[in-house]
């Protein structure tokens, strides 16, 4: 579920802009900004691994923002809804920094700057090891000329982190299977259409996206470098509180794999997620 990572980049690369509109960054002190939030998925695919062995999946995260200095820290917990909440488990904990280039501008970019570390608390079956990763997100809201049509582009790089005995025991060579890069690039079109819960246009937003994967696994398992999959979504949100600071997004996947050592089998999945920002 690519989702997991990087809408919350591109959400958290939109508000960069916003931040930037009202011209606050050189102001201090700043009030930090916070955001939690919890996600149900039929089916938990990540950049086109089939995570969880086809079972659903519950994620929690919470973000804090700073003091709109840019930076930001983040961590989101994933279990699996199978084998009674028992081994397949990870926790991903982010240190970023997002901005703005060229605010107001046709090339207006959007960036975040990132460093992960994926943790697996847990044997996983012996699957998976504990790994790092740098990434930059790119996108560029002005660049095209249909309104709400936004590309971005984001590349990441991976390398083992702590070595877990279960894994090195299962797979001797996991660290030369988990060191490598992914590029993904991404199409979003965001439109409106009128209000199916208040009188307010309701935002619809489709995303496509394309997955190069130089040749690395997460599960430790041998791959192939190239192409390895294509997801095409529909979400939208709907937004609750006085404050209209509660957000409820349901949504629709589905990928087409075209690397068999990634992943077998197209792969199709729902997602409910609720937020609250404070």
């Amino acid at each position: 579920m690519t989702r997991v990572v990087f809408s919350m980049v591109l959400l958290a690369a939109a508000a960069a802009v916003a931040q930037d509109a009202q011209d606050e960054f050189a102001e201090s002190p700043k009030e930090p900004h916070a955001m939690i939030g919890t996600t149900w998925d039929s089916q938990y695919i990540w950049r086109g691994f089939d995570i969880f062995r086809d079972a659903g999946a519950i994620h929690v995260m919470a973000d804090l923002n700073l003091f709109d200095s840019g930076f930001g820290v983040s961590a989101v917990g994933h279990q699996s809804l199978s084998d009674g909440f028992g081994e397949l488990q990870r926790w991903d904990g982010t240190l970023y920094y997002q901005n703005v280039l060229w605010s107001g501008e046709p090339l207006a970019t959007n960036f975040r700057l990132g460093y992960v570390c994926y943790y697996y608390p847990k044997t996983n079956f012996g699957l998976t090891q504990d790994l790092m990763e740098g990434h930059v997100i790119l996108s560029w809201p002005n660049l095209l000329p249909i309104q709400g049509l936004q590309p971005s582009y984001a590349f990441a790089y991976m390398w083992p982190g702590r070595e877990n005995h279960w894994a090195q025991s299962a797979n001797p060579t996991f660290n030369d299977d988990c060191r490598g890069m992914f590029q993904i690039f991404m199409l979003d079109y965001a439109f409106l259409v009128p209000g199916l819960l208040s009188a307010d246009d309701q935002v619809v937003k489709l995303h496509s996206e394309l997955v190069w994967n130089g040749g690395l696994s997460p599960l430790g398992a041998k791959v192939n470098s190239g192409i390895s999959d294509a997801v095409i979504g529909a979400s939208t949100d709907f937004v609750f509180g006085a404050d209209r600071n509660i957000v409820l997004t349901p949504a629709i996947y589905y990928q087409f794999s075209f690397e068999e050592t990634v992943n077998p089998d197209n792969e199709f999945w729902a997602s409910v997620s609720l937020k609250f920002a404070f």
